[in-house]
Parts: C-alpha cells; sequence; structure tokens
C-alpha cells in the first residue's frame, strides 16, 4: 500500500521493546478490559505502549477512541503483508499510547495464512519494524487458539493471562498452559508467563476468595497482587469509547489497573535487573 503515509515516530526509547501478549482462550474474563486499560496506565506513567487489536471484533481499537473510519489499514493488511506496521499505527487521543487496529477482515485471516510462508511467524517478523520505538507492546488476543493467537504467543516475550474469578478458572488456565509449553517447544522457546491477572473479583462472594486461593496455591509468585473488581464503571466506558481511567479515573477499577500498571512494571524492573 504505497499510497499511505508513515506517521511520524519520535526518537526511539532508550530500552529494548517488551512484547506482551493478553491471552486466555475463554471469552468474557476481561482480555480487552485489561489490555485498555493497562495500556492507558502504563502510558499515563511516560511509557510508550503500543496496543495491537488481534481481535476481529476490535473492541480493544473502539475502547480507545479509534473511530471505524480511521482504520483504514489495520492489522488484517500487516499479517497479509499488504502494509507494515508502522502505516497501520493511529495515535489514540492518550499521550504515549498508540494502537494498530483491528477490522472483521480479520476474522477472514486464518483462511488466508493457510499458504502463506511463515504463517505462524507474521506478527514477530513485523516487530521488528518497532524494536526501539515503544517500552511495551500488548497484544490484545482473540478468545480462541487459533492461527490469530498463535502468531502473538509466537511473537511474544511473554503472557499476562487474566483469570475470572469462577469455578472453571483453573481448568481453563491449565489448558493455556500446556499450549504456552508447546509453543515454547516449538516455535518460541523464550515465551513465558508474565504474569496471571485476577479479573472481575468480587468480595461479597466467598467463590471469588476461593479461586484466588486456588489459583495462589498452584501458580505462586505469577499471580499479582493486584485484582480487578467487578465495577459498572468498567462496563460502561468502553461504549464512550474511553478506558476506565479516562471515564472515571477515581473508581474502584481504574484504581486497580493503575495499580496493576505499577506491580507490572516492577516485576519488568527486576527481570531486567536479574
Amino acid at each position: 500500500m504505497s499510497d499511505v503515509n508513515e506517521p511520524e515516530v519520535e526518537a526511539a526509547v532508550p530500552t529494548r521493546t517488551r512484547i506482551i501478549a493478553i491471552a486466555n482462550q475463554k471469552g468474557g474474563v476481561g482480555k480487552t478490559t485489561t489490555a485498555i486499560n493497562l495500556a492507558t496506565a502504563l502510558a499515563a506513567v511516560g511509557e510508550k505502549v503500543l496496543v495491537v487489536d488481534l481481535d476481529p471484533q476490535g473492541n480493544a481499537s473502539t475502547g480507545l477512541g479509534i473511530d471505524r473510519s480511521a482504520r483504514k489499514t489495520s492489522i488484517y493488511e500487516v499479517l497479509l503483508g499488504a502494509a507494515t506496521i508502522r502505516q497501520a499505527i493511529v495515535p489514540s487521543l492518550i499521550p504515549n499510547l498508540d494502537v494498530v487496529p483491528a477490522t472483521v477482515d480479520l476474522s477472514a485471516a486464518e483462511i488466508e495464512l493457510i499458504d502463506v510462508p511463515r504463517r505462524t511467524y507474521r506478527l514477530r517478523d513485523v516487530f521488528s519494524q518497532c524494536q526501539g520505538f515503544y517500552n511495551y507492546i500488548l497484544i490484545d488476543c482473540p478468545p480462541a487458539l487459533g492461527l490469530l493467537t498463535l502468531n502473538a504467543l509466537v511473537g511474544a516475550d511473554a503472557v499476562l493471562v487474566p483469570l475470572q474469578c469462577e469455578f472453571f478458572a483453573l481448568e481453563g488456565l491449565s489448558h493455556l498452559i500446556r499450549t504456552i509449553e508447546r509453543i515454547k517447544t516449538n516455535f518460541n522457546p523464550n515465551l513465558e508467563i508474565q504474569g496471571v491477572v485476577l479479573t472481575m473479583f468480587d468480595n461479597r462472594n466467598n467463590l471469588s476468595d476461593q479461586v484466588a486461593a486456588d489459583v495462589r496455591s498452584f501458580l505462586g509468585e505469577k499471580v499479582y497482587n493486584t485484582v480487578i473488581p467487578r465495577n459498572v464503571r468498567i462496563s460502561e466506558a468502553p461504549s464512550f469509547g474511553k478506558p476506565a481511567l479516562l471515564y472515571d479515573h477515581r473508581c474502584a477499577g481504574s484504581k486497580a489497573y493503575i495499580s496493576l500498571a505499577r506491580e507490572l512494571i516492577r516485576r519488568e524492573t527486576h527481570l531486567r535487573a536479574a
């Protein structure tokens, strides 16, 4: 797409870009909500962040205020080789936060990529164009373990797993961990679980406490101390095209994502120092 102008890019940030896939094969666990609000919180403290919307529903794009008319070049064109990732980047209204949006065309990508060379490495190959320009790339994965999510996990350094506090949480988590181990063996030996974030936590519900205890017993320090509560304001924010942190920065959900961002930065700083 030679007629698409690449956006101006500021001076490189002085660190290697950390690529984190936000993934869980279950739907409705808070992946997109976590991608939107964690990215916003990271940007608010000065980190330069790129959100890659890899879900054909495009909810992360909508939740960050990217109108559908502004999605002329999307991650679909990037995966198919019709555009560079730099051409697909759209600045959000939030300083330090850019988006590679998704459109419904992405739903056809898994079929169209079947005969494409290096089909599982498409994202890894294009991310090299962004190295050094962002502190973090966050990939909002679709709720399935298909070729799109496989691309995200092969292209990522680590996986952040939002986990809803519900009865079958550990069963789904075990499945995802097995998938991650297979990807490490066959495609990306450096992939690691960056952390597990407990979402939709209801402190009035004994089940939430029990699930949290079980997950912490199973994964120990991989589970974040921060938990994301059930919160009406978080649910309302996407309909206004805003992250919860812009919609109502004082609500419990916004405060939780600010805490999560701080905890993530501490973990990443520790990893770089190790």
